[in-house]
């Protein structure tokens, strides 16, 4: 039949099954990028891992909670915590923890390691060269990166602060990636809201940090 007496009916019905295939592709990616979620590793030490909490009471399990009671799609996040852990461990076992994640690349990492390093009173200068590398070589690789702060514990005195504190901003604003300035912020030294060490957070003080960091986590999937 030539194509200029193709019944304008026919025409109609072409664009139509057209649209709606269309309509059935941008649906279905849609419902598998919904039903794959967002995966974050949350990539730290026993802060992170939820050392003396109960299931359900740690970090990464509440984070999770309120993410997926903020999300259209699910948050899948990863404990990536391991008590006791300093930055030079963190550096060394990063790939490691990465490998599990499709193509290596979680949807965000949530950086959160040097609190055993002041406590310990490493060098502050290994700190700061740990930190450096492990955002340096996120973000070479396309993977997102929210890096919290931590504070070096008041005893190590003036000096060590001023080399251990800033390594955290300073890295942030060299690689352009967001910061969180102090994980523990509204929980640090408040006996109501750490455990008997004094150290870690209780269960109100872990709901004090997600409800503080959760909306930038949040931002970041988004983003």
């Amino acid at each position: 039949m030539p194509v200029n007496r193709i019944p304008r009916r026919f025409v109609a019905f072409l664009g139509f099954l057209m649209a709606a295939v269309s309509f059935y592709d941008a649906t279905a990616r849609a419902d598998e990028q919904a039903a794959a979620g967002y995966k974050v590793l949350a990539f730290g030490d026993s802060l992170t891992a939820g050392y003396g909490l109960g299931p359900g009471e740690g970090f990464t399990d509440v984070l999770q909670d309120w993410l997926n009671a903020h999300m259209d799609a699910p948050v899948t996040v990863v404990n990536g915590g391991v008590s006791g852990d300093t930055t030079t461990g963190g550096r060394s076992r990063l790939d490691w923890a990465l490998a599990p994640f499709k193509d290596g690349k979680p949807d965000l990492v949530i950086l959160t390691l040097g609190g055993n390093d002041g406590l310990r009173g490493i060098d502050p200068t290994i700190t700061r060269d740990n930190i450096d590398a492990m955002v340096k070589t996120l973000s070479e690789r396309g993977i997102p990166v929210l890096l919290a702060g931590m504070m070096a514990p008041p005893n190590l005195g003036e000096d060590y602060a001023a080399v251990f504190n800033p390594a955290y901003p300073d890295t942030a604003k060299r690689y352009g990636v967001p910061f969180y300035p102090f994980f523990l912020d509204g929980v640090a030294a408040d006996p109501a809201l750490n455990q008997a060490d004094g150290i870690h957070p209780n269960p109100a003080g872990v709901k004090i940090i997600v409800d503080r960091i959760a909306p930038m986590v949040q931002a970041e999937l988004l983003r």
